[in-house]
């Protein structure tokens, strides 16, 4: 569930207190947190869609909120031209660290991710496209049923694979691939001139998806509208549309690391 609106006060008492008993300060730097503290609750409210049946949405607030902190601590305004953009980095960093701490998939999971992976990678190399879920279920002799039922149960790896900075699995210190389909414009990047590029890879790759992922891509990174939003707009159930952007992922990351490796 989502933090409620004391929640959400006793989570800025929280951070005052503990950021002023880490700094030993009232600097200016504090009215950061609070300003920013709805950003917390945006960005775990934006990354739903990835998370796992039985997670404890207060828990990660609190880690979100930890990684604000840590975002206000290591701040250099010097070199950070947007601490907006900074934070959100920090903010959805400390949620994945917890994720994956809690190593909440089960091997047989990642295992069926991997070979999922690897099919839609040859399937879409010989297709010269992206491959739909018939082709995927096909190719991975499932029902479509079967097929749709492993999206929703390796969804929460779709995004640990978002999360990566293209052309490279696990890396994360470069601009990740969820921040290039929702902004092009961000600043800090490893090489402005590589990310660029990759933006424009990743807007064409976009560009040749089936109508309907197109639409739950823009709708969901571009216009900002919430999983309920976009499954009422489509009449369909939010499972659904979750699998529709867990199958558009998996075709997006296959590209861009074969993309990379070119």
């Amino acid at each position: 569930m989502s933090p409620t609106r004391n929640q959400t006060s006793a989570s800025a008492q929280a951070a005052s207190n503990a950021y002023r008993k880490a700094s030993g300060q009232n600097g200016p730097d504090w009215s950061l947190l609070e300003r920013y503290l709805p950003l917390v609750k945006s960005i775990i409210a934006r990354m739903r869609i990835y998370f796992p049946a039985g997670v404890d949405m207060d828990d990660l607030y609190s880690i979100g909120i930890s990684g604000l902190i840590t975002a206000v601590r290591r701040c250099d305004p010097d070199k950070t031209q947007s601490f907006a953009s900074y934070a959100a980095l920090r903010v959805r960093g400390a949620i994945l660290d917890e994720l994956r701490r809690l190593d909440w998939i089960p091997r047989s999971e990642r295992i069926l991710a991997k070979k999922l992976h690897r099919v839609i990678n040859e399937l879409e190399q010989d297709l010269r496209r992206p491959a739909t879920e018939e082709e995927a279920s096909q190719a991975m002799g499932m029902t479509l049923h079967e097929y749709r039922s492993l999206l929703d149960s390796i969804r929460p790896i779709t995004f640990v694979s978002l999360d990566s900075s293209p052309g490279g699995e696990g890396e994360t210190d470069g601009t990740a691939i969820h921040e290039m389909v929702s902004d092009d414009t961000l600043p800090d990047a490893r090489d402005d001139m590589v990310r660029k590029e990759t933006v424009a890879l990743l807007k064409e790759r976009i560009k040749q998806l089936p109508e309907m992922p197109q639409k739950v891509l823009m709708m969901y990174y571009y216009e900002g509208m919430r999983l309920a939003e976009i499954a009422e707009v489509f009449g369909l159930t939010e499972s659904r549309i979750c699998q529709i952007h867990s199958q558009a992922i998996i075709s997006l990351r296959s590209y861009m690391d074969r993309a990379g490796k070119a």
